[in-house]
């Protein structure tokens, strides 16, 4: 095999391996991809997504909203590998909070452990 030979062959090679990401990537637009997903604004189908609880690596609990305008659902499923099964159903909540709160970041908590053992001791705060 001469050199010219090989070079075009590497090219080709280097061409296919590009090639595979730029389809993927355009696959996942497409509609036969089957774009979207968690995160979704709300598609034709009139889906959204609206909070996720993970229970387990392969088990969560979704709540999804479906319909449009008046017509709207929250379907609360539960999700597994192999299944999916309605828990409830509600109206849509406007003023839907989270139901765990925050937790501090650990800089607040050592802060606040710090300031805590200096009330106590009597010693003054060191930065």
């Amino acid at each position: 095999m001469n050199t010219a030979q090989g070079f075009t062959s590497l090219l080709w090679f280097l061409v296919i391996i590009v090639m595979i990401p730029v389809a993927l990537w355009l696959l996942k637009r497409t509609p036969f991809g089957g774009g979207g997903g968690f995160g979704a604004t709300t598609g034709p189908a009139g889906l959204r997504a609206v909070d996720t609880l993970s229970l387990s690596p392969s088990q969560r609990i979704v709540t999804i909203e479906v319909g449009h305008g008046e017509q709207r659902q929250w379907l609360v499923l539960g999700v597994t590998a192999q299944t999916i099964t309605p828990l409830h159903s509600m109206a849509p909540q406007s003023n839907a909070t989270p139901a765990t709160t925050p937790v501090p970041a650990f800089a607040q908590l050592l802060s606040r452990l710090r300031r805590d053992n200096a009330t106590t001791t009597g010693a003054p705060l060191e930065r």
